[in-house]
């Protein structure tokens, strides 16, 4: 039995039947689309949230370095384990060519 046999005997249409097919192939497409469009969201708001938590961290990063690299905690690093001192004016030293 082929198709035609069996359309004609349930008394559908060719066209008719190609046409809720055709439906039907494009209802499937546009919740697979539309599921596929959800993922990709999902995962850019994870990715957006994980790009602020980043950026926040940089923030902290260059405060705490712009902490550690100020002068005058360079300077007090230097004389508590360096043991260096401001060189006094007796201290230093002219040399002439």
């Amino acid at each position: 039995m082929n198709i035609k046999a069996l359309l004609e005997t349930i008394k559908i249409d060719t066209p008719l039947f190609v046409m809720v097919f055709v439906v039907l192939v494009s209802a499937v497409a546009v919740i697979y689309t539309k599921h596929l469009s959800r993922n990709e969201f999902v995962q850019l708001q994870r990715l957006e949230k994980e790009r602020d938590a980043l950026n926040e961290e940089w923030g902290r990063l260059l405060l705490e370095e712009s902490t550690w690299a100020s002068p005058s905690r360079i300077e007090q690093e230097a004389k508590s384990r360096l043991g260096m001192v401001v060189p006094k004016s007796d201290m230093t030293v002219v040399i002439k060519p």
